[in-house]
């Protein structure tokens, strides 16, 4: 039973973000001064992260035109399916009104996520901070983004005042020359500069050595360490391109990287991508995902690589009342299912517009639009949809799930851990850690610092900013 009057556990509101307009896009791509020949990382193949349903996650400024709640009944959740943290029928999603007027939304204090374990404050109602029955399990929910939040996102990096690219360079030389690597002061400079800085630090080193930084860096460096370092001096849409061609090369291919990367990028980083991929590794990435994946996946794929996604920010609320049903018919409504019907709604419409889809869905069917995926989907097209849902609903929370995911259990998947937490270093790295508090009530630093060693560590949580 869901609780029609309770907002899920309580999002401080995040001040003073950009304005809108600044959501993630890329720094624009430089030169991409990598050799086509770049040999392949360590970290073979990645472990598929559980599916079991990825929290979605959003950069885009929250649409004013939601009725107020209260203003839909609301529906009770059938038995089985977990509610979706903020799908409360007859709520929208669970960001509560900012107007002061509403009673029935306490309004957490602001949060300032420092250092520390952050103390979520959980709205009256839930005693000792418990959470209520309706996530069995304990299965922290996937909360909808709150609507401060959506003003805009943050980087853990940001571009080092007073930059010097001659000197960072000649700091680096230093570190490398001789016997031994001094690993911090190498730490230092890379944690603490721009991916646009370190290109410069790059070409800088070229020029006043005559060798190649990250082929010296290479030979230094070894493992994940070595991984992570080459990461962070590839140009942003480079390392994209580059983790998508590894994802396909040699037998077997790794969805779940497919996945990630082209379900939860803008029009533009996916244009840049498609183009990086062709000039850098003179291959078509279209061609490469017919001939690697199959089916439905493969469509979906396909749909996504063409960076065509309505971007229009304002929700048509008609529209989405007639793809809930239109998705409800081709699924739950029917028996079997139309795929086609979700791969065309899910990669044509703008993120906010898919929100408002999935609200309306669940005041609908009484069910909300992520357990029907699951339902009515299995595998690799089934995770590709569910990641577009969440990163519709909170873009943030996806990340933070897939990083959890990289770490529990037995052995970490190094490889996606390096590559969320560089990706996202100057995007919405805040954000992340901000929704990984929430949802796992330990700090992203700490399951780090437990789950890493060394140098490694030392640099992942540097960039982190613990």
């Amino acid at each position: 039973m869901s609780y029609p009057g309770y907002p899920p556990t309580g999002y401080p509101p995040f001040p003073g973000y950009p304005p809108t307009g600044q959501e993630s896009s890329f720094p624009p791509p430089g030169q991409y001064p990598y050799p086509s020949g770049f040999p392949p990382m360590g970290g073979g193949a990645y472990p598929p992260a559980p599916s079991s349903g990825y929290p979605g996650a959003g950069g885009y400024p929250a649409p004013g035109g939601y009725p107020a709640p209260g203003g839909y009944p609301g529906a009770p959740q059938p038995g089985g399916a977990p509610s979706y943290p903020g799908v409360l029928p007859g709520q929208g999603f669970g960001a509560p009104p900012g107007g002061a007027g509403f009673s029935g939304y306490p309004q957490p204090p602001t949060q300032s996520y420092g250092g520390g374990p952050a103390q979520v404050p959980l709205p009256g109602g839930f005693p000792g901070g418990a959470m209520p029955s309706q996530y069995p399990g304990g299965q922290p929910p996937y909360p909808s983004q709150p609507a401060a939040m959506t003003q805009g996102t943050h980087g853990t990096i940001r571009p080092a005042a007073n930059f010097d690219a001659m000197r960072d360079a000649e700091v680096l030389r230093k570190a490398m020359k001789g016997f031994g690597t001094d690993e911090q002061a190498i730490i230092d400079v890379v944690a603490n500069r721009s991916n646009d800085q370190r290109q410069k630090i790059k070409a800088a080193f070229k020029t006043m050595y005559g060798k190649d930084l990250i082929k010296d860096l290479k030979s230094e460096l070894s493992g994940n360490m070595e991984e992570l370092i080459l990461a962070l001096f590839m140009p942003p849409t480079y390392y994209d391109a580059w983790s998508l061609r590894n994802a396909m090369k040699g037998a077997g291919t790794q969805e779940r990287v497919l996945i990630e990367i082209l379900c939860s990028r803008t029009n533009q980083e996916i244009r840049e991508i498609v183009r990086c991929y062709q000039s850098e590794f003179g291959r078509d990435l279209e061609k490469d995902i017919r001939s690697d994946t199959s089916g439905h996946f493969e469509r979906l794929l396909v749909s996504m690589c063409q960076g065509n996604r309505d971007e229009n920010q304002n929700v048509n609320h008609q529209l989405a009342q007639e793809d809930a049903q239109r998705l409800y018919q081709a699924g739950e409504g029917r028996l079997g299912t139309d795929e086609s019907c979700f791969n065309m709604v899910l990669a044509t419409r703008s993120f906010p517009q898919l929100k408002a889809t999935m609200e309306a869905y669940s005041r609908m069917a009484n069910r909300d639009l992520l357990s029907s995926v699951s339902r009515e989907f299995s595998g690799n097209v089934e995770s590709g949809l569910k990641t577009i849902l969440q990163c519709a609903l909170n873009r943030p929370a996806f990340f933070a799930e897939r990083l959890y995911y990289s770490m529990k259990g037995a052995g970490t998947d190094d490889s996606t851990l390096v590559r969320i937490v560089v990706t996202r270093s100057e995007i919405d790295l805040v954000q992340i850690k901000q929704m990984f508090s929430q949802m796992y009530q330990k700090t992203l630093g700490t399951v780090i610092a437990s789950d890493t060693s060394g140098d490694y560590r030392k640099l992942l949580l540097a960039i982190v900013g613990q």
